[in-house]
C-alpha cells in the first residue's frame, strides 16, 4: 500500500493579483486616451513635433490622474477595513454572545454537530485578536489589506500608463508626415491593444479572442471618433 504523500499536484492560482489589476487598468487606458488624441490631432495639425508634446503632457497628466486614482482607491479600501475592524472589536467586547452566535452559526453551516459548534465557539473565541479575525473574515467577507497597497498601486498604474501611453505615439517621433505617423500608429496600437485584450482576458476567465477583438474595437473606435471630430472642427 502507497502511504507516501503525492506532492506532483500543483495547484494554479493567480499570483499578485492586484498587480494584476493595476496593470490592466493603467495599460488599457494609456493605450487607449494618447492613441486617441494622437489620432484626433492628425486630423487638424500638420506638425508631428505638436503632436508628440501634447501626447506626452496627456500622458504625464494621465499616469498622474490615474496613480492618484488607484492611491485613493488603496486607501480607501485600507481605511474601510480600520473602520470595519473598531466597530468588530467593540462588538466583542459588548455583546459578545451575540458574536458567539454568529460564530456558531458558521460552523453550523459547515455542518458540525451541536456538540462540535459548542467546541469550536469555545476555541475560537478564547483569543480576542483571532475572534475578530474570524469574523472580520468570514462574516464581513474582509482580509487584512496590504498597508502598502495604496503606494504600489498608485506607482503600477502610473507606470502602466506610460509604457501604453508610449505606444501610439511612438511613429510621430520619427515620421515628419502626420498621416503617415497615425497610419504606423494604428497599426501597432491596434496590434498591441489585441495582445494586450488577448492575455488580460485569458487572465480574468473570459473568451480571449472576443476580448482581444473587444478591446481592439474599442480603440480603434476612439480613434476614429475623434480623428473624424477633427476633421470636422477644421472645415468647419
Amino acid at each position: 500500500m502507497d502511504t507516501h504523500l503525492h506532492h506532483d499536484h500543483i495547484e494554479s492560482h493567480l499570483q499578485s493579483s492586484d498587480l494584476i489589476t493595476d496593470v490592466v487598468i493603467g495599460m488599457s487606458d494609456g493605450l487607449t486616451v494618447p492613441f486617441a488624441l494622437a489620432a484626433g490631432l492628425s486630423g487638424a495639425v500638420d506638425s508631428t513635433s505638436l503632436i508628440v508634446i501634447a501626447g506626452l503632457a496627456e500622458i504625464a497628466a494621465g499616469s498622474i490622474a490615474m496613480g492618484l486614482g488607484g492611491y485613493l482607491a488603496g486607501k480607501t479600501e485600507i481605511d474601510h477595513y480600520n473602520s470595519e475592524l473598531k466597530r468588530e472589536y467593540d462588538e466583542v467586547e459588548k455583546v459578545p454572545e451575540r458574536e458567539k452566535a454568529e460564530v456558531k452559526e458558521f460552523f453550523a453551516n459547515l455542518g458540525f454537530s451541536e456538540a462540535l459548534q459548542h467546541e469550536a465557539v469555545k476555541e475560537m473565541t478564547k483569543d480576542k485578536d483571532k475572534w475578530v479575525d474570524f469574523m472580520m473574515k468570514y462574516e464581513l467577507g474582509l482580509d487584512k489589506p496590504d498597508p502598502t497597497r495604496a503606494r504600489k498601486s498608485a506607482f503600477n498604474i502610473g507606470i502602466s500608463y506610460i509604457i501604453g501611453g508610449i505606444v501610439p505615439l511612438t511613429p510621430y517621433f520619427f515620421v515628419d508626415d502626420t498621416l503617415q505617423a497615425l497610419k504606423y500608429s494604428t497599426l501597432i496600437t491596434l496590434l498591441c491593444l489585441f495582445i494586450f485584450g488577448y492575455f488580460k482576458s485569458k487572465v480574468t476567465g473570459v473568451n480571449p479572442w472576443w476580448g482581444a477583438l473587444r478591446v481592439t474595437l474599442i480603440g480603434a473606435a476612439a480613434a476614429a471618433c475623434a480623428f473624424g471630430v477633427a476633421r470636422l472642427i477644421e472645415s468647419a
